[in-house]
């Protein structure tokens, strides 16, 4: 079978190799999978660099999100041939590739109401939302939401789910393109931080208050600007920082302005209370099948042109997501 390997560590067009490899075959608890669809994602380029917290041994596959069918289950594993379902791979085998493993425990039936592309980008995005959103923010409907980088394709799942939660929703983004895409996405307010200083329009579109919770994937200056637009009781929602920075913020501002700095692991879960994935697969089939959340699927490229899409969304210039279709 094909596959993208990382044979050395640097930038996806300097660490891959698309070579020809013997099909992986599951072990006691795992799953084999047809890859239907693969969607990128951020810890994909750190994976190449060798930036990501888990650094499996080279070479390796990465590809953390997939949509497949199964063809075949190891010992102990409840699964049927011919399920569709989507997850995350167990590395070294990941989903740039035309077959991967997944333990059968990060499989979930794929929903019904979605394309394999829309499929293979809702696992890590939508749960990631909904498990910070909801469990870790307690977002109440009503309740203003900022989100950064609303137009990328963690962005763009908090948008939906923000609004499918009740929520007021401004979109920060660069650029007029991602604003029309935030748009469309149905935020309420969307702001070209290119063009606008979003501290002040954040302030003026909340008559001073600020927003109650703040949904920041990128750190560094939209962290910064965030603690200074957050509301009194507020939540910064710390979920990654693809902004390159990693900011050290004075906890005396959060005394004084009486917010929470508050983390985001989701794959800590996983680990820790699977359950509350379980929990959160669920509401979002809910969502998909009634329309509320789609995930937006800007590019659907074939197996060969992965370098090209990862190269590009590690560069930030994508909308939503980029899906490979081996």
């Amino acid at each position: 079978m094909r596959a993208w390997q990382v044979t050395r560590l640097g930038e996806p067009a300097d660490a891959l190799d698309l070579v020809d490899v013997p099909e992986p075959q599951p072990g006691p608890g795992q799953l084999a999978v047809r890859v239907r669809a693969s969607a990128l994602n951020f810890p994909d380029v750190l994976l190449c660099r060798g930036h990501y917290q888990v650094r499996p041994p080279l070479p390796f596959t990465p590809g953390v999100e997939l949509c497949g069918e199964v063809i075949a289950v190891g010992e102990g594993v409840d699964r049927q041939v011919g399920e569709r379902i989507i997850g995350t791979p167990a590395l070294p085998t990941g989903g740039l590739a035309e077959v991967a493993i997944l333990d059968a425990v990060d499989a979930f039936p794929a929903p019904e109401s979605l394309t394999d592309a829309e499929a293979a980008a809702l696992h890590i995005a939508y749960q990631t939302g909904f498990v910070a959103l909801h469990r870790r923010a307690q977002l109440q409907t009503g309740e203003t939401l900022l989100v950064h980088a609303a137009a990328g394709g963690v962005g763009s799942a908090a948008v939906q789910l923000g609004k499918a939660a009740g929520a007021r929703v401004i979109a920060v983004v660069g650029g007029p393109a991602k604003a029309e895409v935030a748009t469309k996405l149905g935020a309420d307010l969307v702001i070209d931080r290119r063009e606008q200083d979003f501290v002040a329009v954040v302030k003026e579109a909340t008559g001073g208050r600020g927003a109650d919770v703040v949904y920041d994937p990128v750190g560094g200056d939209a962290y910064a600007g965030s603690a200074r637009c957050v509301a009194f009781e507020g939540r910064i929602l710390v979920i990654g920082f693809a902004g390159g920075t990693v900011p050290a913020p004075p906890l005396n501002h959060a005394l004084i302005k009486n917010y929470s700095i508050v983390g985001v692991h989701w794959g800590l879960y996983r680990q820790l209370d699977p359950a509350v994935v379980s929990q959160a697969h669920r509401a979002l089939l809910d969502l998909a099948a009634t329309g509320a959340i789609r995930p937006l699927v800007s590019e659907v490229l074939p197996l060969a042109a992965a370098v090209d899409g990862l190269t590009r969304l590690g560069a930030g210039d994508t909308v939503g997501r980029v899906v490979i279709t081996p």
